[in-house]
C-alpha cells in the first residue's frame, strides 16, 4: 500500500491520537491495545485531519520545525501508517 499524493490524509475513526500522562507521550489508541509515537511520529498524525495532502503535510511541517527535506521521511512513516490502518486516504 503506497500514499496517493494527490489524496487527502485523515486519521483513522477506528483509532484515537492521544496524550497519555503515564507515558508522558502521544499514543494511538484502539480497540486491541495502544501505541507509543515519538514526538516526530505525532507531529505527522497531528496534521492527517482530511484536509490536508502529502505535500501539504510536509510543507507545514517543514515550516513548523524551519528546515527542508522532511518528504522521504514522512511518506516513509505514512505508508506505515497507511498499512496499519492509522490513516485513511479519501
Amino acid at each position: 500500500m503506497s500514499i496517493n499524493p494527490d489524496k487527502t490524509i485523515k486519521f483513522s475513526p477506528m483509532h484515537r491520537l492521544q496524550w497519555e500522562e503515564a507515558q508522558q507521550k502521544n499514543v494511538i489508541l484502539y480497540p486491541e491495545g495502544m501505541v507509543e509515537l515519538n514526538q516526530s511520529s505525532a507531529e505527522i498524525l497531528k496534521l492527517c485531519d482530511g484536509t490536508r495532502t502529502l505535500g501539504e503535510i510536509v510543507s507545514d511541517l517543514e515550516q513548523k520545525f524551519a528546515t527542508a527535506g522532511l518528504a522521504d521521511d514522512i511518506t516513509a512513516f505514512l505508508e506505515v501508517a497507511l498499512k496499519n490502518g492509522w490513516i485513511q486516504q479519501n
